[in-house]
């Protein structure tokens, strides 16, 4: 083993240990998980000189949460509903991803948009958020032509962003390649023992307590005719309804967010509010072609905010509960454990703190 110390330093706040572990930059480091926690995880370690093997579950990189995420970069939209750190840290992961692959990120801003009779709505929005241009009907239609002409207003964030979380996952895992590190799929056995540090990123699979589900349903159209360049936020009464551009005229429409941890096929009542919502958005996407439809089960804490928990019996870290900021959060709190594990320093938003959560029987189940 290449670790040189393993102590606690006591109580931090809120009466948590902050445990220190103090490892050699070549280790050999085991991820479970290959979402984007994993991956973000997995590259900041070999980007640091580490041996890195994930292993993943599934036969692919397709089918959790991080693949039917929106991939907005939207630090200032999110803090709507969420704790400052998103938007004082997430503007940071906007750079990050833009390292990871030409031309990844699209830095076309955020544009937000409500219905004539839902404008107290918009007001509440930009009171809530920073970093907005109030646009009169005349600014809407010239940064979207498409958009139905009875937006009489809206709210543009120029310094968000936006990318294909597919693609973002899929070049994370050649950029981890190319350092030489690896990924069996299939493969869900826990390395304890075997390795120097076992990180856990396996997202509602992980045994963790005090966790919930959150649920995200979302369709992939394909529309010819229409031609947004930026994510559109609609401000719905019922749903609030975000369309995410991709390549070749396709859109992801998302996503609600159920508090419930069931993973079953998108409902009926959430297609047709997607499509309802879409058409009033855009009337052109009344001739789109549904090509996709999906669901995620991400995992949360109460305060929606992820965590990084160190077993010190398991030697595991786990990386968790990141809600709907995977893709905000993921590369800080990937730094956040390679700053923790190979210099001993503590991120002072995102600390690692001590827990015991994993049995012996759950580091040994593998995915049927």
């Amino acid at each position: 083993m290449s670790v040189s110390d393993i102590r606690d330093d006591g109580a931090g706040s809120g009466g948590l240990a902050h445990p220190s572990l103090c490892l050699s930059s070549s280790v050999n480091i085991h991820i479970r998980g290959a979402g984007v926690a994993g991956l973000c995880a997995a590259l900041a370690f070999a980007r640091r000189g580490a041996k890195v093997l994930i292993s993943e579950k599934r036969p692919a990189l397709a089918g959790n949460a991080s693949w039917y995420a929106g991939g907005m970069l939207a630090p200032f939209c999110e803090r709507e509903s969420a704790e400052e750190v998103i938007e004082r840290r997430g503007l940071e992961s906007i750079g990050w991803w833009d390292g990871i692959g030409q031309d990844l990120v699209s830095h076309n801003g955020t544009l937000v948009v409500a219905p004539p009779r839902d404008q107290a709505d918009l007001a509440r929005f930009a009171r809530m958020t920073n970093g907005h241009r109030l646009l009169d009907r005349q600014g809407v239609a010239e940064l979207e032509p498409d958009l139905h002409d009875s937006f009489v207003k809206g709210l543009f964030y120029s310094d968000e962003a936006h990318m294909d979380p597919r693609l973002a996952l899929e070049q994370v895992l050649s950029c981890l390649e190319e350092l030489g590190g690896e990924i069996r799929f299939c493969s869900d056995l826990s390395m304890v023992g075997q390795c120097d540090l076992e990180l856990d990123c396996r997202g509602m699979a992980s045994p963790l307590p005090d966790r919930r589900g959150v649920r995200g349903e979302m369709l992939l159209l394909y529309a010819p005719d229409v031609r947004l360049t930026r994510t559109i936020r609609l401000l719905h009464p019922r749903i609030p309804l975000y369309v995410v551009p991709r390549a070749n005229h396709h859109f992801m429409v998302g996503a609600t967010m159920i508090e419930s941890d069931h993973d079953g096929a998108i409902t009926a009542r959430s297609m047709m509010e997607f499509l309802n919502a879409a058409y009033a958005l855009v009337p052109a996407f009344g001739e789109a072609q549904i090509i996709e439809a999906g669901i995620g089960v991400r995992p949360a804490f109460a305060d929606n905010l992820p965590r990084l928990q160190y077993d010190k019996a398991q030697r595991t870290l786990s990386i968790n509960g990141y809600y709907r900021h995977g893709y905000a959060l993921g590369p800080l709190l990937a730094q956040a454990a390679v700053g923790w594990a190979l210099d001993q320093h503590q991120d002072a938003d995102f600390p690692v703190t001590s827990l015991s959560y994993l049995s012996p029987s759950s580091l040994n189940e593998v995915a049927q």
